[in-house]
């Protein structure tokens, strides 16, 4: 039996959809020291546990037991050499992250709950006073204390629910994922220049960011208002503006996100779509320290020549005629 590896403060992230970097990226706004270990899966050095719960590609936090190899056994021995500081009700839940383990996960919690029992602890799936968490994946175990979720309630704001609606709106989970890249905390602001239907917008308030949204459409202007409304407090500022000349000062927000036009023979307004995209980025840039920028192909070149660096880039299949390339700006 190999032996495990104890890990002292140290949390697991159990990471959401298929693409590990990303989760890990946007993860970094509420955790430090992230690091991808196995498949759906991180460890971290610190959690704030307020921003998890915004997370959109993360579900859990757990502080870390330690770290062993993907079997029951190897799990049941590091529990069993584990020094417990809590007590109480317990309640086990085992997963085989992506089934790439091969784990019998019933087997697994039966096993490390008669552990803990061992311990002193009582058993109480419904309502425990702790749960420990066992996540195989590929050929580790992450077993630790859940700390915090991330609150799963996308469902209930689909574009094609709001009162505002048109083709081409973004899912909220990866609205929420870029407004979190953009590295804003609450109360911080957050500027979408091309905002369409406000869906970035509604996810920055959501989080306690302050949403300033602008497009160039009367229509989107009004609809992004009208949604906004519907879930934030306070709506949100909306106005009607060109991205290439936005009536702000220089350097008064804190992160910019926008998602540019897609369809390469496209013209919006008197511009054409290069031409948008590059004035959008130099603005972006007069306005902002940091932007997340998505487009339906790579604007590396056109965020260079605009003065940003671009600190990493990610691409996003959305289906099979559509990729999104999302780009880190600083």
């Amino acid at each position: 039996m190999a032996p495990a590896r104890r890990q002292e403060s140290v949390y697991g992230l159990e990471l959401a959809g298929e693409d590990d970097a990303f989760a890990a990226r946007e993860a970094a706004c509420a955790a430090t020291g992230v690091d991808v270990v196995a498949s759906g899966l991180a460890t971290a050095r610190g959690v704030d546990v307020s921003r998890l719960r915004t997370l959109a590609y993360t579900h859990r936090a757990s502080h870390l037991i330690g770290r062993s190899a993907a079997s029951v056994d190897d799990a049941r021995a590091l529990v069993e050499a584990s020094t417990m500081d809590r007590s109480g009700s317990v309640a086990v839940r085992a997963r085989d992250v992506r089934g790439t383990a091969g784990v019998d996960t019933r087997r697994a919690e039966r096993e490390l709950g008669a552990a803990l029992v061992d311990r002193g602890f009582s058993v109480d799936l419904d309502d425990p006073d702790h749960e420990l968490r066992a996540c195989f994946a590929d050929g580790s175990c992450l077993i630790g204390w859940l700390v915090a979720e991330s609150v799963r309630d996308y469902g209930d704001r689909l574009p094609t629910d709001r009162p505002f609606f048109q083709p081409g709106s973004m899912a909220p989970l990866d609205a929420r994922a870029l407004v979190n890249l953009t590295g804003v905390a609450p109360g911080d602001t957050l500027l979408d220049p091309m905002c369409g239907t406000g869906g970035t917008l509604i996810e920055a308030g959501l989080i306690g960011a302050r949403p300033v949204g602008a497009d160039a459409q009367r229509k989107m202007v009004r609809g992004a208002r009208e949604n906004c409304r519907a879930y934030l407090d306070d709506g949100a500022a909306v106005l009607r503006g060109d991205a290439t000349r936005l009536p702000l000062g220089d350097d008064v927000v804190d992160g910019v996100v926008f998602d540019a036009p897609y369809g390469r023979q496209s013209k919006i307004e008197r511009h054409s779509l290069a031409d948008l995209v590059a004035g959008a980025l130099a603005e972006a840039r007069r306005v902002a320290p940091r932007a997340v920028v998505v487009g339906d192909r790579s604007w590396r070149t056109a965020a260079s020549e605009t003065g940003w660096r671009v600190e990493a880039t990610f691409e996003r299949r959305v289906h099979r005629s559509l990729t999104r390339h999302v780009h880190l700006l600083r």
